[in-house]
């Protein structure tokens, strides 16, 4: 699925524009499930109010993770209990390993109602090459 976010102070430096904290901010919100490049990602994310939410394991968590992010693994028995405590209409920012285990997330979120959920494609490996900040612990 194709996605076009349009972004606000774009430096022209790919590694600038992926990071948690700096860089450009998406001006719209991309469509729902949405699979997004790194560039894309990151500059959805920083939309205010954004949760960062990593679907892996919590030993992959701590080996490395986007700051800011929570953990839910979409692999634990009650990860749809878990989602089903958030507000369906917030937005939130997905990412796993390989991009797999995010797609199932944000087509579990999508079918409980959440309208505002999106995933990173290309693994968090993709994140990281394209100079994207990770934290460990």
């Amino acid at each position: 699925m194709a996605t076009t976010l349009a972004l606000s102070g774009c430096s022209g430096s790919t590694d600038s524009t992926v990071a948690v904290s700096s860089g450009p901010t998406a001006s719209a919100a991309p469509t729902s499930s949405a699979e997004l490049d790194a560039a894309q990602f990151a500059a959805a994310l920083k939309r205010p109010g954004t949760t960062i939410v990593d679907v892996r394991t919590p030993q992959e968590f701590a080996q490395g993770h986007l700051p800011g992010a929570v953990n839910a693994d979409v692999s634990a028995p009650d990860f749809a209990a878990r989602i089903a405590t958030l507000d369906p209409r917030a937005p939130y920012a997905v990412y796993c390993q390989s991009g797999n285990r995010s797609g199932v997330a944000v087509a579990t979120m999508a079918e409980q109602g959440f309208t505002d959920a999106y995933h990173l494609g290309g693994r968090i490996g993709a994140w990281q090459e394209a100079g994207g900040e990770v934290v460990t612990g």
